[in-house]
């Protein structure tokens, strides 16, 4: 993974604002301001409907924004066409959903080398053996040609956190990651990202209602009709501004 220098944010949004064209326009956010750093596991929070998981589509290049712009590495993303987002999203960029997506007629080993044969940069030996090592990371090294259907709920995600890193991005996103797991799961889920973010360097963002992320990121950004209300640095860090 090419990271950036510690001190030099991955990702910059400067104004983010996204609406919907419709009458009356709906705002769904409203000129976020956000720097996210590597190394750092931030958590997104803030009530149902209040434009969480429609900051991190931006932040994602999932969706444009209205207005503003997105620098990733210092290059803004906002004239980009759409093949030339999807690019940077398969080479730099790890998805991780509430729902895992696996496809059920791929086994594990096979569902995390998509995204490894979709980029074409490693053999098929090369992209077998790295697979077998993210199953492995993620705690999965001996069920790799187990299908989704063999899994626990926890197992699944653990594969699509491995699929995320298939093509060792430089930023982590989640949205709900832990939403339909238990306790335990979540939980190490949880030790999987602050893992992600302390010891290999990634940015690490996640939306959630999941009060154990929340606790544990290294920052947690609060949101509220649309707009970041406030950014802080948690354990012992230093409030970092409020917006609104």
């Amino acid at each position: 993974m090419s990271a950036p220098a510690p001190d030099r944010p991955v990702l910059v949004a400067e104004g983010l604002t996204r609406r919907l064209p419709v009458d009356p326009p709906v705002t769904l956010v409203d000129g976020a301001d956000l720097a996210i750093q590597p190394g750092c596991f931030t958590a997104i929070v803030g009530p149902s409907g209040c434009g969480k998981s429609s900051l991190l589509y931006l932040l994602g290049l999932i969706d444009r924004p209205t207005q503003g712009r997105l620098l990733f590495e210092g290059r803004d993303m906002t004239p980009l066409s759409g093949d030339e987002r999807a690019r940077i999203r398969l080479e730099h960029f790890g998805f991780v959903f509430q729902f895992h997506f696996l496809l059920p007629e791929f086994n594990a080993l096979e569902n995390v080398m998509l995204p490894i044969r979709r980029l074409g940069k490693l053999s098929s030996a090369e992209a077998d053996a790295r697979a077998r090592t993210l199953l492995a990371d993620v705690g999965l090294g001996e069920k790799v040609l187990k299908s989704p259907d063999k899994l626990s709920g926890g197992e699944r995600q653990r594969v699509a956190i491995a699929r995320a890193l298939a093509n060792d991005p430089a930023l982590i996103l989640g949205d709900e990651p832990t939403g339909n797991l238990d306790s335990t799961n979540s939980a190490r889920v949880v030790d999987l990202f602050r893992t992600l973010a302390h010891e290999q360097g990634r940015a690490v963002v996640c939306v959630t209602h999941d009060t154990g992320i929340a606790e544990v990121a290294d920052v947690r950004v609060t949101m509220l009709d649309g707009r970041v209300e406030e950014v802080r640095r948690q354990h012992g860090g230093q409030h970092e501004g409020q917006h609104g």
